[in-house]
């Protein structure tokens, strides 16, 4: 019945174009076929074909009264990590009416076009985004465009813009700190943009990370994106799941939150290796060519929220984690991660993480390395073909992400004892490096893998270290 689905689901997505009649639905493999590179809209920019995002809650990510230089005296390490995209949570100053917590959530802006001073100064700010393009990196900012905080300048001088009832503004029913913004009102639409573009044209920034992107207008989007683009390409990512309208032309990427529930859902109540299969289908089926999901396994709502990933994967944590490096996607990792951080932060107080040394830094370095360095993993369109194949069990999730001369083949054990699995290659049989160990290893086309028990192996055509 499954495959079945399947194939209805590809046959509606051609029929209201939101797929190519060129994506694959094979009867015994799942296989996601990527598109030409013929990006219009949305907008790709070069530098992200083949990076990995790196969350900072800067509240949290050093000490001291000045979080912009205290990221900057960072860089140097988390470009030895690998990373290439820091997004920003937001760095505006919060409000003071309806304050949660004694610092308030950064969610809660009070003015769109400032800086909080519990991170720095605008100049610190500036001086952050021009070191981090000096050594690679390219910033993006979060951008809370459905709500503003309760005393947000635009409360005083433009009452209007917000949802009014007896002539007072309505606090958001589930987020009492903030009030909702009406896009009905034009003005509110021009501020909004203007106040976006500010921070491309006065401080350089990359793109934005757009919060709750699902309560404003699908068509606000499209035309602020069209308008940013204009000034430079941005990596545009939308905090959403459930409009695929917004990949059509206003984000090039949305969040993997299907493929997050799939691993929470494992881990807490087992499964096999088609226990993904509807995430990757959603990628496969419902995303536009060229888009794609941010594939991550904690970011700051996981964490503070709903627990750390040590929390809620148990042992799968580095499992899963490699599976977001090397399934169709950007990956995306949260600031502690790297050291195996299994602390909740908290999010309206201050609570610095405390950096140490750990063996996780070189585990996730590596991670991104074989996503740099293996043209089959980049991400959207700029990446390879995958093919989900089906082994000898279904307790060995198997599959291949080709593009042209470059190969990848992952293997991953989903259970706590030694398994076995022949898997049918077939013409992705050949010669790969064995990404353990660098060794090189001819895998036949129907080759039998041996996996220790909780473990994952990688085969690349190109060498990893």
């Amino acid at each position: 019945m499954r495959k079945l689905a399947v194939l209805l689901i590809a046959s509606l997505g051609v029929i209201l174009g939101v797929v190519s009649p060129s994506v694959a639905v094979s009867s015994s493999n799942s296989v996601i076929q990527p598109q030409a590179v013929t990006l219009k809209k949305p907008v790709m920019p070069t530098w992200a074909q083949d990076a990995t995002m790196y969350e900072v809650n800067l509240r949290q990510f050093s000490t001291g009264s000045k979080k912009f230089n205290g990221l900057k005296a960072q860089l140097p390490r988390l470009k030895s990590l690998g990373v290439k995209i820091l997004w920003l949570m937001p760095i505006q100053p919060i409000s003071q009416q309806g304050r949660l917590g004694s610092l308030g959530s950064p969610y809660a802006i009070k003015n769109y076009t400032q800086v909080n001073p519990e991170f720095g100064t605008l100049t610190e700010f500036k001086s952050l985004v021009t070191e981090a393009h000096k050594q690679g990196f390219h910033i993006i900012l979060d951008w809370v465009g459905n709500h503003s905080g309760l005393d947000n300048v635009w409360t005083t001088t433009n009452p209007e813009w917000y949802d009014v009832v007896n002539g007072q503004i309505q606090p958001n029913r589930d987020w009492r700190d903030v009030a909702d913004l009406n896009y009905d009102v034009p003005a509110l639409r021009t501020a909004m943009f203007n106040a976006m573009k500010y921070w491309v044209t006065a401080t350089g920034i990359d793109g934005f990370r757009c919060d709750f992107a699902g309560g404003v207008p699908t068509d606000f989007w499209e035309d602020t994106n069209a308008k940013l683009q204009a000034i430079k390409p941005l990596f545009m990512l939308s905090e959403n799941q459930s409009d695929y309208s917004h990949l059509q032309s206003a984000f090039v990427s949305n969040y993997g939150w299907s493929m997050l529930g799939a691993f929470n859902d494992f881990a807490s109540r087992g499964g096999d290796a088609n226990s993904f299969s509807r995430p990757l289908d959603q990628t496969a089926m419902l995303y536009p060519r060229g888009t794609f999901p941010v594939n991550f396994i904690t970011n700051h709502d996981e964490n503070s929220w709903n627990g750390t990933e040590y929390e809620r994967l148990g042992g799968y944590v580095k499992r899963f984690a490699a599976l977001t490096f090397t399934f169709p996607g950007m990956p995306l990792m949260y600031n502690g991660q790297e050291i195996a951080l299994n602390r909740r932060l908290a999010f309206f107080e201050s609570d610095p993480i405390v950096w140490t040394k750990s063996t996780t830094t070189e585990f996730y370095r590596k991670l991104i390395a074989l996503k740099t360095k293996n043209p089959a993993l980049r991400n959207g369109a700029y990446g390879g073909t995958f093919t989900q194949l089906s082994g000898s069990t279904d307790d060995v999730l198997s599959f291949t992400r080709v593009r042209g001369a470059n190969k990848v083949v992952v293997v991953v054990n989903l259970t706590d004892s030694t398994q076995r699995s022949t898997v049918p290659l077939g013409s992705s049989a050949g010669t790969y490096y064995k990404y353990s160990n660098g060794v090189k290893v001819k895998l036949t086309s129907n080759y039998k893998f041996i996996l220790p028990a909780g473990s994952f192996e990688i085969y690349s055509t190109n060498l990893v270290k």
